[in-house]
């Protein structure tokens, strides 16, 4: 499908592997220049080198979006490069130390909102101008089935990306009248690099294949999930390319699970 993105230009944050990676790719195939960011310097690289063969401008930025200081560089240097940003992933996250709530600290709680929340504030307060002088903006927010659907022991993941879904939703009332629009992508079990890693780790100490540490994580921690698999990040990746065009142009506010059944609600 031709999304009619050809030359909009896109951040992508957290971009230099897993979904954030795969999103820009999608954006790239569908015409957009691309900005991407991340910590990384040699991992920003590879994926710079990803993109390249697509036929498109490719920015990257080292920014640790947790320094206010990093991220106005990261928008100077786009704007000075393109005169624009069209569309804004917020992607850049992470899912903070794996402890109950008993045991997390206060300075725990405090980190995990620097860049899972603080973060999508501050890139949204300075990106939203460039997009009011066109009329037009994307913002596509990634959060996760846990903000419905929240684990017992990820209480300060959860609550961000609770935070994040009813940011996104306040944005979108804000921001509709300059012709942006603002919605979440929630993806479930994702097969990314980091949770490759998981189940690779389980199966080694398990003494059993990738496959059955799939199905055990399935069977144990993911219950729900009617297509029973987990879900390609070329699947997130798909939507947000269709939310950022003119196809999605009557939709904002909403929030886009892709969890293959697994929140329970409706």
């Amino acid at each position: 499908m031709d999304l009619n993105l050809k030359n909009k230009v896109a951040l992508v944050t957290g971009a230099s592997k897993g979904i954030g990676k795969g999103i820009a790719i999608e954006l790239a195939k569908e015409g957009c220049n691309i900005i991407i960011c991340a910590r990384d310097k040699a991992e920003l690289s590879q994926a710079v080198m990803d993109l390249d063969k697509f036929n498109v401008e490719v920015l990257s930025v080292i920014a640790d979006l947790t320094d206010e200081q990093q991220i106005d560089n990261l928008i100077h240097t786009s704007h000075e490069r393109f005169g624009r940003i069209d569309i804004l992933v917020n992607n850049a996250g992470t899912i903070g130390e794996p402890l109950s709530f008993m045991e997390l600290s206060t300075d725990q709680w405090r980190n995990i909102f620097e860049l899972n929340v603080f973060s999508v504030v501050t890139l949204v307060r300075k990106v939203v101008p460039i997009m009011q002088q066109k009329q037009w903006g994307r913002i596509i927010n990634i959060s996760s089935e846990n903000g419905e659907q929240p684990d017992p022991d990820m209480p300060h993941y959860n609550v961000t990306k609770g935070a994040l879904n009813n940011l996104t939703k306040t944005l979108s009332k804000v921001l509709g009248k300059d012709g942006i629009l603002v919605n979440t992508v929630s993806p479930a079990f994702i097969k990314t690099p980091l949770v490759e890693n998981m189940l690779k780790g389980q199966a080694d100490n398990q003494g059993i294949s990738e496959k059955e540490a799939e199905e055990n994580f399935l069977k144990n921690k993911r219950p729900n999930i009617v297509l029973e698999r987990a879900g390609e990040i070329e699947e997130t990746a798909g939507l947000v390319a269709f939310l950022a065009s003119e196809k999605a142009s009557f939709i904002t506010g909403s929030n886009f699970r892709i969890d293959g059944g697994s929140v329970a609600s409706i």
